[in-house]
């Protein structure tokens, strides 16, 4: 007897149908065809395992097992459930009547217990967009699963509710959520907030600058000055994300199975820090088995390096053209995979190896050789890339214990929302455009209109520090940005001025 049963294989963050069909007749050898992976192949002694466990009969005749289409690669143990339950089918040990209705995944234990699965909520968007009717999967997956509106979703822990449900024997509800609602109660305060920091002005307006506008950001100064716990709260100025962009980063962190059992949508922008020994792969993603890295981790949020000069050089230089175009892909023999990137890139470093080049009070040992050779380590195309670039100073004791300058992050980003309504409404008519920094440079021209007294600051700003197109291109965003902040229609000589002024390491005379 032939059945069907449906489960789901991820390509990148995406999903798509693959039909597992079994086959039953006579004969003692087992097939299994499809280009399945190795990991795929081995789920027969666990199935085996569990449906005998269980009390049901391992058919004695010849077993045929295609999963289609041939051409993709099957990869992991999430088909479990689907092929004990097209084995039972083809045994006429189960009802096949509802099978055609219901997409099933979960990988299963000997005793036929559920494991969950990675990238349940991209499966369950695809299971909807296929027209089925709900998705059988492991029961700690349901709640990822139901942010999925208009699907059933059926929670299973075992083997046996699978085949009750399946045979009309009820038992089982579906999980519902209201999504909406989920996502607007999970907003909630983070525990970081700008009031904690002490003093930092410059500094802090710096990262209300970068937050309005979406601009990459690059802070310098000497150990111990702050720069990594201004970076940590960045993300409590950004603007809250929407339920599209809840759902699209949620679902990048459920393919990489970062998400967690318990968590069903993501409603904070993702923080991400990698240390500086990441290797290229482990930063951009793919491998043997592709999985997001940490730039698609960081979609729609920030990633932060921590001590940029001390990543391997191969590794920053993979960033430079997602941070421009926002995506990364990975070309593989076989297939090629698409990962979203759009985050804004923070980084910190010591101004020179020994980190006291800046310190008004300490004296540094290191020699001019010693200081380009350590800020060499980052390249011209990638330092084009970062937007702004502000000396983050040590604090005094005066200012260490003084409550002034302590706003707190709701009235930063209050301003952030503002600036960003004044981006909304002038990029209305573009597409995927919500932000400064997303601006070509085409578009640069069509809304950055420059006066020619700011033009006279851009030609001697390009004259004496060498700026590159691309260079000359963001310090325009950026004053774009300054104007939106301070409610201006148009760009004025200071924005320009201001927004030179932030290109710190282009300065010639910076090691001496």
């Amino acid at each position: 007897m032939l059945a069907k049963t449906f489960g789901s294989a991820l390509q990148g963050v995406e999903a798509l149908t693959v039909t597992i069909e079994v086959n039953s007749g006579p004969g003692m050898k087992l097939a299994m065809v499809g280009l399945a992976e190795k990991s795929v192949q081995e789920s027969i002694d666990r199935i085996k395992s569990a449906i005998r466990h269980n009390k049901y009969n391992w058919p004695r005749g010849r077993l045929v097992i295609n999963m289609a289409p041939a051409d993709v690669r099957k990869i992991g143990s999430g088909f479990d459930l689907g092929l004990a339950l097209g084995i039972l089918a083809a045994s006429k040990q189960l009802s096949p009547e509802l099978l055609p209705f219901y997409m099933i995944m979960g990988e299963m234990s000997l005793d036929g217990s559920l494991q969950p699965i990675k990238g349940a909520l991209p499966i369950a968007m695809h299971a909807r967009k296929s027209g089925f009717k709900g998705i059988l999967l492991p029961a700690r997956n349901a709640p990822e699963a139901a942010i999925v509106n208009q699907l059933a979703v059926i929670p299973i822990a075992h083997l046996n509710e699978a085949v009750d449900f399946l045979n009309g024997k009820g038992g089982l509800e579906p999980v519902i959520h209201d999504t909406r609602a989920i996502f607007s109660e999970s907003q909630g305060k983070s525990n970081e907030d700008f009031s904690e920091v002490k003093g930092q002005r410059e500094a802090k307006w710096a990262l209300e600058i970068a937050a309005a506008g979406g601009h990459n950001l690059m802070l310098i100064g000497p150990p111990g000055s702050g720069k990594t716990m201004l970076a940590k709260r960045l993300r409590t100025i950004l603007p809250p994300m929407s339920l599209h962009e809840a759902l699209e980063t949620t679902k990048i962190h459920s393919v990489a199975g970062q998400l967690g059992t318990d968590a069903s949508l993501l409603s904070h922008r993702p923080f991400r820090s990698p240390h500086q020994t990441i290797s290229n792969v482990a930063m951009v993603g793919g491998g043997s088995y592709p999985q997001p890295g940490e730039i698609s981790l960081a979609h729609n949020g920030v990633l932060y390096l921590d001590e940029l000069p001390e990543f391997k050089r191969q590794v920053l230089e993979v960033l430079r053209q997602p941070l421009e175009e926002h995506k990364v892909i990975v070309s593989r023999a076989r297939q090629t995979i698409t990962y979203p990137s759009n985050f804004m890139l923070v980084a910190s470093l010591n101004p020179c190896p020994c980190g006291n080049f800046t310190h008004p009070n300490r004296s540094c040992s290191c020699t001019p050789l010693q200081i380009r050779k350590y800020l060499g380590k980052i390249s011209g195309p990638l330092m084009d890339r970062i937007d702004i670039q502000i000396i983050v100073p040590p604090l005094s004791y005066d200012k260490l214990t003084s409550d002034s300058d302590c706003e707190s992050s709701k009235d930063i980003r209050g301003r952030v929302l503002e600036a960003r309504a004044r981006q909304v409404e002038r990029f209305k008519r573009e597409t995927s455009i919500h932000s400064n920094a997303m601006m070509s440079p085409a578009l640069v021209r069509r809304y950055c209109k420059i006066c020619p007294e700011s033009a006279q600051i851009l030609k001697g700003a390009i004259t004496k520090l060498g700026l590159s197109a691309r260079a000359y291109d963001r310090v325009v965003r950026v004053a774009r940005t300054i104007a939106d902040l301070g409610s201006s229609d148009e760009i004025q000589p200071d924005h320009v001025a201001e927004a030179v002024s932030y290109r710190n390491l282009d300065r010639e005379n910076w090691a001496g």
